[in-house]
């Protein structure tokens, strides 16, 4: 059913930079088939909500946006409401009984079917076009969909469906795209991005990945994200350590050390094993930065599992460090464990971990003055300094670097930068 009186339509993304990038494929398409996509929601008849529907915060925020704009839809101000992505592949039966103000509820990669949705019975043209809603100097590429492990905590695997790798090809043809408009930052998202190729090429190709990307000219950066430790590809970070532009950066989320609880959580690897890998990454690469996430409260942890959690993150001084409390999901391996361990004492063990965590980190960060540091020129402050980011640092989620400078400085370019002080997650510095 066509959509009525749809003049305007704009697009609210929640939930994590695979979420953006579906956007940003979802918007190329709106915009290829004569669509008109605003940013502006007082000036819009119609709203698309991409929803997150990873852990109980995610979701409470993705519903509290979806009936935010039911008052809009039953004021008048939207003609159209649809809502998709992991929540509604998640929960879609349970919401469109909750929720009747919704025009339409789809789940994950129904970018085609949207559009349908809009234009009706007129032709419908498949455009491989994104809109980046990342500045131009910096863009995501997935180069996968869906992921193959069971941990017990998650639910991706049931809302995004088994692992499915991009051909190279394309994938080196997009990053090409998006180097020719201006881009000179890659990000690499995937749900497992070192799972990469087993699927298609019968073997993990990641490294091969990495190194048609490097190859490319006008790239500056590319970083990788979202690795799996179980298996690592070592051959990767042989490469890591010979190309200039792929940044010394491993984000990979290791979510404990305990082997009580990694057996648990079903991770395939123990905490040795995991001890050996930090140590290779960086005999392998002596300057890489290491981003990782960890996960308190989980049912079966206890105080001496948190207690050897916190001493390997004083032990391993991790370069950055993310703290999530655990989430009782519905149809993960781990919901009939049930959720024994209070908010409060879920809450103090991950203030703990980050307390510790920002100790670590102002030491790393303090031993960078004096240092000049190449930095990708993000944005201008109000106060007239610049917002950067060394190769050490991801959008969004990681540190960032303070510059101040006696010449304007062209937003997406590098500068060299002397580092005169640091905070916990940021750093200052001055141009050379």
């Amino acid at each position: 059913m066509k959509t009525k009186n749809v003049k305007n339509i704009s697009v609210i993304t929640l939930g994590c930079a695979k979420n953006v990038y579906d956007s940003e494929k979802l918007i190329g398409m709106l915009k290829g088939n004569n669509l008109n996509y605003t940013e502006d929601l007082n000036n819009t008849d119609g709203l698309i909500i991409n929803t997150c529907g990873f852990i109980e915060g995610s979701k409470q925020e993705s519903i509290d946006y979806i009936l935010q704009a039911c008052e809009m839809r039953k004021s008048g101000q939207l003609q159209s409401l649809i809502v998709m992505g992991c929540l509604v592949e998640r929960y879609k039966q349970e919401l469109s009984e909750q929720i009747e103000t919704v025009d339409h509820w789809l789940g994950v990669n129904s970018q085609e079917q949207i559009v349908k949705t809009l234009i009706g019975d007129q032709k419908f043209s498949l455009i491989n076009e994104r809109m980046l809603l990342t500045p131009n100097h910096s863009a995501f590429m997935k180069i996968s969909e869906g992921c193959d492990h069971k941990c017990g905590f998650c639910a991706i695997p049931g809302i995004r469906g088994k692992h499915i790798s991009r051909p190279i090809e394309d994938i080196v043809d997009e990053a090409k795209k998006l180097i020719d408009g201006g881009t000179k930052e890659i990000v690499v998202i995937a749900q497992d991005s070192t799972f990469y190729g087993k699927d298609l090429y019968g073997e993990r190709r990641i490294a091969e990945l990495a190194s048609k990307l490097s190859d490319i000219n006008g790239l500056e950066w590319v970083r990788f994200m979202y690795a799996y430790p179980r298996a690592y590809p070592l051959e990767f970070l042989d490469v890591m350590a010979e190309r200039d532009n792929i940044c010394n950066y491993v984000d990979i989320p290791l979510q404990h050390i305990s082997d009580t609880v990694l057996k648990s959580m079903r991770r395939g690897i123990t905490g040795d094993r995991i001890r050996e890998l930090i140590d290779t990454m960086r005999s392998k690469v002596p300057n890489i930065s290491i981003r990782s996430t960890f996960i308190t409260g989980y049912p079966n942890e206890t105080e001496k599992d948190f207690e050897e959690l916190l001493e390997f993150i004083k032990t391993y001084r991790l370069d950055r460090v993310g703290v999530f409390t655990y989430s009782q999901e519905d149809g993960t391996p781990s919901f009939d464990l049930l959720d024994p361990i209070s908010e409060e004492i879920k809450k103090e063990r991950a203030d703990k971990l980050m307390i510790t965590q920002q100790e670590m980190s102002l030491n790393i960060n303090e031993s960078k003055i004096g240092s000049i540091r190449k930095v990708l020129i993000d944005e201008l402050n109000e106060d007239g300094s610049y917002f950067g980011r060394t190769e050490h640092d991801a959008p969004e989620v990681d540190n960032g670097v303070f510059v101040t400078s006696e010449k304007s400085i062209e937003i997406g370019s590098f500068v060299n930068v002397k580092i005169t002080n640091a905070q916990e997650y940021d750093l200052y510095g001055t141009t050379e």
